[in-house]
């Protein structure tokens, strides 16, 4: 005859299964690891606001300088001719004797290095040209 033993069903199970639990603290990991940036509040910032084209002073005295992407500009009062740097700069302090009010917009073409721009600064600064303003769009070469 069988016997039949009760000592296996009161043995105790000493193993946890830890799967649903790591599961758990994962998909709570991932969740704050989503929201937290949500929650922290934004950087301020007080963009320019451009004025009206009509308020703007008198155009007789401004000169448009436009630096292109290859490290050349052009100087509006040159017509479209390419110059280099130090052909700029000479046509710059040419201007600026002849006229002391001169204005300078500076345009710098999109696909071009910063380092453009701050050239057209650090020759407008050089020569005591101090008024220039910074033109939002460079026009079209044919």
């Amino acid at each position: 005859m069988r016997r039949f033993s009760q000592r296996n069903s009161l043995v105790t199970l000493n193993e946890i299964n830890v799967t649903p639990l790591l599961d758990l603290a994962f998909v709570l990991l991932i969740i704050f690891i989503i929201t937290t940036p949500a929650l922290e509040p934004g950087i301020s910032m007080k963009l320019p606001v451009g004025g009206d084209a009509r308020t703007r002073p008198d155009t007789n005295n401004e000169a448009n300088v436009n630096g292109l992407a290859e490290g050349r500009y052009t100087f509006a009062r040159t017509g479209t001719r390419v110059l280099s740097e130090r052909e700029l700069e000479t046509e710059l302090v040419k201007a600026y004797r002849q006229n002391p009010n001169l204005v300078l917009v500076l345009r710098v073409e999109g696909s071009a290095p910063s380092q453009v721009l701050v050239s057209l600064l650090d020759i407008a600064g050089r020569n005591g040209l101090t008024r220039y303003r910074i033109g939002t769009q460079l026009p079209k070469r044919r």
